[in-house]
């Protein structure tokens, strides 16, 4: 294994070949000195792949698709600059299936590009902030390219890895870019109240992340006993860990555990996180697999939409002919949510946007979420719960939530 101290040192022109598939950790995951060497060295290795994840870091631009080809499971982050261009090669696929794809050489990755936290005393090195699908990609990688960041926080989980996982390892000592908690508004907050009156006290939650999920959080200060088991946590559940309102023990498997498999927030997550055995990363093969997921009774999904039709379908791909979103890992949680004994799906949205409606008649993208799948729709108007009523009454319900300003419109154009 090579080892390096200064990134000018390196040039991963030497290891990435032409025509390969380079994948690298998502958001605050990303080795952004690695992730930029390769940038800056594109023209030397000739056309090649890199698969993106949410993209929180303006690494990849429209100028560098001459040399790269991008591919990528949603449109989030500055991936929205790459797709308004149409220069995103976007793989419609379910969130749990990307390990199995990986696995299988049909989405054949050649080289990761990780950043991994300094070893523990057993010369093990964390994942740090995401271990989703990487896990898989390291396993059948041919060259594996680690920074070993010294200011990485050290997360546990039920794997870890060594020197023998790396081809080549360099070492930094660099503060991670956090975010920001963002800024929620009057019409989230009203929305957190709703969803807040359906869950019940010793559920296990799953949520993304963003003002709206942060905002749902901020509205469970009075639950009690709630855990997490999701593909992605950020600042508000850590608060709530630190109050004592999550606390993972009416868990059925992972007791007193927050399961993810991918971190992004502020500092202060990341001080959180760092070797606290009560936050566990795993694979995407855990996270998001039907049989653990079955496993937890009062397993509530909690996801957002683009946009929901007047009978239950959900887009949650395509706003505006741009790909914005993703298929991502929500119809996993949702069906798991719809086998929970005491489980609920709940799909929360702003019932409108700046001159339009998010309830539509038709879609303008696809159906991400079939109709026969959905369970609560929630709005600022109030929740129109789907499961066991006929098409008419479903438009009924869909209705009586949608924003006032749309609703005789809808009404008069409601067909099924």
């Amino acid at each position: 294994m090579e080892k390096i101290n200064d990134i000018s040192q390196l040039d991963l022109s030497n290891y990435v070949q032409h025509g390969d598939l380079v994948v690298w950790g998502q958001a605050q995951a990303e080795p952004t000195p690695l992730t930029q060497n390769l940038m800056q060295n594109r023209k030397k290795i000739g056309k090649f792949k890199v698969f993106l994840g949410i993209s929180t870091f303006p690494t990849c631009t429209p100028e560098s698709a001459a040399e790269i080809e991008y591919i990528s499971y949603c449109g989030a982050g500055y991936n929205r600059c790459l797709a308004q261009q149409q220069l995103l090669h976007i793989l419609p696929s379910h969130y749990s299936q990307l390990p199995q794809l990986i696995a299988q050489q049909q989405l054949k990755i050649d080289v990761v590009l990780i950043q991994v936290s300094a070893p523990n005393q057993y010369g093990q090195y964390s994942y740090s902030l995401a271990q989703d699908y990487l896990k898989s990609a390291i396993q059948h990688a041919r060259i594996v390219i680690a920074e070993v960041n010294q200011q990485a926080p050290w997360v546990y989980s039920d794997h870890y890895l060594t020197d023998a996982d790396f081809d080549v390892m360099f070492y930094s000592n660099r503060t991670i870019l956090a975010s920001d908690p963002p800024t929620d508004s009057e019409v989230s907050r009203k929305i957190a109240q709703q969803v807040a009156m359906h869950i019940q006290d010793g559920a296990t939650l799953q949520l993304g992340i963003g003002a709206l999920p942060e905002a749902i959080l901020q509205a469970l200060q009075q639950h009690r006993q709630l855990g997490i088991h999701s593909g992605i946590i950020g600042d508000g559940v850590a608060q709530l860990m630190q109050t004592g309102v999550i606390t993972n023990e009416k868990k059925s498997i992972d007791r007193a555990k927050t399961i993810t498999g991918l971190i992004a927030g502020s500092t202060e997550l990341h001080q959180f996180i760092h070797q606290n055995p009560a936050i566990e990363l795993r694979a995407t093969q855990y996270t998001h697999h039907p049989t653990v997921l079955a496993a937890l009774p009062q397993f509530t999904a909690i996801n957002s939409a683009i946009e929901i039709d007047l009978t239950g379908q959900v887009n949650a791909e395509i706003a505006n002919h741009t790909y914005v979103g993703a298929v991502g890992g929500a119809l996993d949680f949702i069906r798991a949510a719809n086998q929970s004994s005491g489980g609920v799906s709940i799909i929360a949205l702003p019932a409108a946007g700046k001159g339009f409606s998010r309830i539509v008649n038709k879609l303008q993208g696809p159906a991400s979420t079939p109709r026969s799948d959905v369970g609560l729709i929630v709005t600022e108007y109030g929740v129109a719960d789907l499961r066991g009523l006929t098409l008419a009454q479903r438009v009924e319900k869909m209705l009586s939530i949608a924003h006032p300003d749309y609703q005789s419109m809808l009404a008069q154009q409601a067909q099924y």
